[in-house]
């Protein structure tokens, strides 16, 4: 089947002192392409735990992830990820950061140059190309990260709370490039987040976790982030369902949280 399918994903870690975490439980969904999923829930739901396992970092205790059609085995280009920290290197400029993967690939340089430089014109970095990442900042970092994603041409784009480190006005911009690059490139694209707001402007669908085990709780199917495409953020939130759609997760989640607590242990 076409596109981007977890079926009965499980996942326990067995711990030093003979116990162990099930940190997922057979988490199944169909993702098509061009499809762009937000995933919610309370700290230690997996969320981050799922995406490492779809980018092939992890293997599943049981169940099996295909892609187009074939088994996700381990890392590869097909996926590409974006983490929290641009997780850029250092010593090479925004350009060569870009390049790195095509050129790690044994592409020639007339051939991937070009398209490396209309992604950097894509993220609103064509100035900076020469520039040393530590001469960036925060947001543009994120930006040279995204495009660097891209330049490997993935079919799967992974966002590890890809935003979560800017300030609220950097954060607003580049929800709205991520939007820009979803409906430009036509990427299937499965984003993390802890922010209920981001999740609902940048997820057509939006899963919320629940944890021990990590399982899903609850889907939603939302117009945000087709409307967010083609108008102002700011704009698609006075949505009257976005304020309600909203609360309802939040409430969600803080219950899950609440829960959470009561069942810890007091401190001795």
């Amino acid at each position: 089947m076409p596109g981007l399918t977890l079926n009965n994903i499980s996942m326990r870690f067995d711990l030093p002192n003979g116990s162990h975490v099930q940190a997922l439980q057979d988490v199944s969904l169909h993702l098509a392409k061009g499809e762009l999923l937000s995933v919610l829930g309370p700290s230690g739901c997996g969320k981050t735990t799922l995406l490492n396992i779809v980018a092939g970092f992890l293997a599943p205790t049981s169940g099996e992830i295909t892609l187009n059609g074939h088994a996700v085995r381990g890392p590869d280009a097909e996926r590409g990820m974006v983490f929290q920290e641009g997780a850029l290197f250092e010593w090479m400029n925004v350009r060569d950061n870009v390049s790195f993967g095509p050129r790690m690939a044994g592409r020639r340089k007339s051939d991937y140059l070009p398209e490396v430089d209309r992604l950097l014109e894509i993220v609103g970095l064509k100035d900076f190309r020469d520039k040393a990442i530590y001469e960036l900042s925060g947001g543009m970092q994120q930006r040279v990260a995204l495009a660097r994603c891209l330049a490997n041409d993935p079919d799967v784009i992974l966002m590890d709370e890809p935003l979560g480190a800017l300030d609220a006005l950097t954060r607003e911009k580049m929800q709205a490039l991520v939007l820009k690059l979803w409906k430009e490139t036509g990427k299937t694209v499965m984003l993390i987040t802890h922010s209920v707001e981001e999740a609902l402007l940048l997820g057509e669908r939006l899963i919320v976790m629940a944890p021990r085990p990590g399982r899903i709780h609850k889907e939603y199917r939302l117009p945000f982030a087709e409307l967010g495409a083609g108008m102002d953020l700011r704009e698609v939130k006075k949505h009257p369902d976005f304020g309600t759609t909203r609360e309802e997760i939040l409430s969600m989640i803080w219950n899950m949280e609440e829960e959470i607590m009561g069942h810890m242990e007091p401190a001795s």
